[in-house]
């Protein structure tokens, strides 16, 4: 994890700060960057019509995740969460996000997490789904890219 620069994310979803993510120090909880992680890459897949959070035969669990903070993030800021695939396996995807602010260039937090993708029903493993690794490839992190 350790890309740095805007350009070396794929995508981007820019996400609003609330009033209610300040915690006591005035600057953003630590766990919301987590749910910040979680909406950038979800509705990604939700946007190119793979995940269907309701019905769909496939569907994500979060089996391991992580994330390094540079510098604090505070209302009224909006953020702006690159993300980028640094691996693709048979069932699953490393994600990494980085949360960028106006303003800089470096990324104020970098986080991924790994998502096993299963059934829905049996919740097994089941291998990613072809339309699916096709409609991810440009999200593959160029090898210079991906540190972590």
């Amino acid at each position: 994890m350790s890309g740095g620069a805007r350009d070396g994310y794929r995508a981007f979803r820019t996400i609003p700060t609330r009033w209610a993510d300040n915690d006591a120090y005035g600057h953003v909880n630590n766990v919301v960057y987590y749910s910040w992680f979680d909406t950038a890459v979800n509705a990604l897949l939700v946007e190119r019509g793979l995940l269907d959070i309701r019905a769909g035969a496939t569907i994500g669990l979060v089996v391991e995740t992580g994330c390094r903070y540079h510098r604090s993030i505070a209302f009224p800021e909006d953020v702006e969460a690159g993300v980028r695939i640094a691996r693709m396996g048979t069932s699953s995807v490393r994600w990494e996000v980085g949360l960028f602010t106006a303003g800089h260039a470096a990324p104020a937090a970098e986080g991924f997490f790994i998502h096993v993708y299963v059934d829905r029903a049996s919740r097994r493993p089941a291998p990613l789904p072809p339309d699916w690794r096709a409609a991810l490839a440009g999200l593959a992190a160029l090898p210079s890219d991906a540190g972590g």
